[in-house]
């Protein structure tokens, strides 16, 4: 059996209380890390020692053999659970013996009409939710399936008292957002990724912030394509690091034996499509690679944080090409959850980041110019006689940003003024960034 932390024993108590105050469906919101498998687990054991019936849908089959290890690793008699993807489930109601207690793993799917179908059948059953962040893509709250929310401790928490490992986290962005087009899924579209990281040279800086930040250590690569995913191995391998790429279609076998060398350390870099992330057990890594923008705060949560499963000394590493830092703020951030659908999609509770054109740290703006990364000082952005006359001279220079030259240059390989505007304009960033990128290396002067 594991042993439980207070937190963990806390918020089971809570669970337990809340049904006997008459909820009927409580949610445990508990950030990724902080051991929700252990928790299940626990809940699990404690339904089954009375011989009641639990009923856990996952919505992944891949979750199925994880949870059930956990759950025989904690004590839990299987004899009185049964392990079902809600897909399966919802065609296989009239069959199923009813349950005493339904467990719904990453809760925030069960607005879908499968889930609802399911509850619905089995009405007045208790249920139990868990997730890291109780909202859908299109901002509706949990209020449909849910009547209340049991949160626990925060990510800043479990960081400060050395539950999940500190990170830093480098924003060198690559691709131009405003080319990203909405699915109907309320996502991002493959066509538009796509086309948003068509440069060539992209990539190529893939792997020169790799080596920069994080050369040498274990790296999971969040991509939106199989194509994208296997480019991104092969230009890894060819760089000389041990690389692989698994995605959902990826047999069994094979995925076990690549986890297994990436456990091992025989294997550096493992690029990914959409699988590992909700509840996907992978082998402890410090690094973290976003080359897939997303507006689900769900998604972007569990890629993030993916690295920061703790060990005493380690910090993570997350290099954000994508921007979503910009979209969802920073893995700690406070977030305030609620059961209500927001009125908004626009995320106005994302906290503001300043991103340091030294270095590409990203930290919250609140904490002032100088970068808690590499000590660089941020200059305040005035105006002057001399800053104005370079943004006249700007205007006059006619850009080519196709080839991707100037978005993968790096800034101390500008010859003058006007190659420091057009990584600038390349990379998107601040207003500014040129003339003191300019300032300190000498070239105000240089034509």
């Amino acid at each position: 059996m594991f042993d439980l932390y207070d937190y963990q024993e806390e918020l089971i108590q809570r669970a337990r209380e809340s049904f006997s105050k008459g909820f009927k469906s409580p949610c445990i919101v508990s950030p990724c890390g902080s051991g929700k498998s252990v928790m299940i687990a626990e809940i699990a054991r404690k339904t089954t020692l009375k011989g009641n019936q639990i009923l856990f849908l996952v919505h992944r089959k891949e979750l199925i053999d994880q949870i059930k290890g956990t759950f025989e690793k904690h004590g839990v008699d299987l004899r009185f659970v049964l392990f079902g993807m809600v897909q399966t489930i919802v065609r296989k109601m009239d069959k199923i013996k009813k349950p005493s207690l339904i467990i719904t793993d990453e809760n925030h799917h069960s607005l879908a009409k499968s889930y609802k179908t399911i509850y619905e059948y089995f009405d007045g059953v208790p249920r139990l939710g868990f997730t890291a962040t109780p909202i859908r893509l299109n901002g509706s709250g949990l209020g449909d399936v849910n009547d209340l929310l049991l949160e626990g401790v925060s990510v800043k928490w479990l960081i400060e008292n050395k539950r999940l490992s500190p990170y830093r986290y480098y924003a060198p962005a690559l691709i131009d957002k405003n080319v990203l087009k909405l699915n109907s899924m309320h996502d991002f579209s493959k066509t538009s990724i796509d086309k948003a990281l068509e440069q060539k040279a992209i990539y190529g800086d893939v792997i020169k912030h790799y080596k920069k930040l994080a050369d040498g250590q274990q790296a999971i690569v969040y991509c939106h394509s199989i194509e994208s995913s296997l480019k991104t191995r092969d230009l890894f391998i060819e760089a000389g690091y041990q690389a692989a790429h698994i995605d959902g279609k990826t047999n069994k076998q094979e995925r076990d034996s690549i986890i297994e060398h990436f456990r091992k350390h025989e294997i550096q870099i493992l690029t990914n499509v959409d699988l590992i992330g909700e509840g996907f057990d992978v082998p402890d890594c410090s690094t973290v690679i976003m080359l897939r923008p997303t507006k689900s705060l769900s998604l972007y949560i569990q890629q993030a944080m993916r690295g920061m499963r703790y060990k005493p000394g380690k910090t993570s590493i997350i290099i954000d090409h994508v921007g979503n830092v910009n979209e969802h703020g920073l893995p700690d951030q406070f977030r305030e959850w609620s059961l209500e659908t927001k009125k908004s999609k626009a995320r106005e509770d994302v906290e503001p980041v300043k991103e340091c054109p030294e270095c590409f740290g990203t930290y919250p703006a609140k904490e002032g110019n100088i970068c808690p990364l590499c000590g660089f000082e941020i200059p305040t952005e005035e105006r002057n006689s001399e800053l104005e006359e370079i943004d006249s001279e700007l205007q006059e220079i006619t850009l080519d940003f196709n080839s991707g030259k100037y978005a993968s240059m790096d800034p101390g390989e500008a010859k003058s003024i006007s190659d420091l505007y057009k990584i600038a304009e390349a990379r998107n960033y601040k207003k500014g960034w040129a003339y003191f990128q300019a300032k300190q290396r000498g070239l105000l002067t240089t034509n």
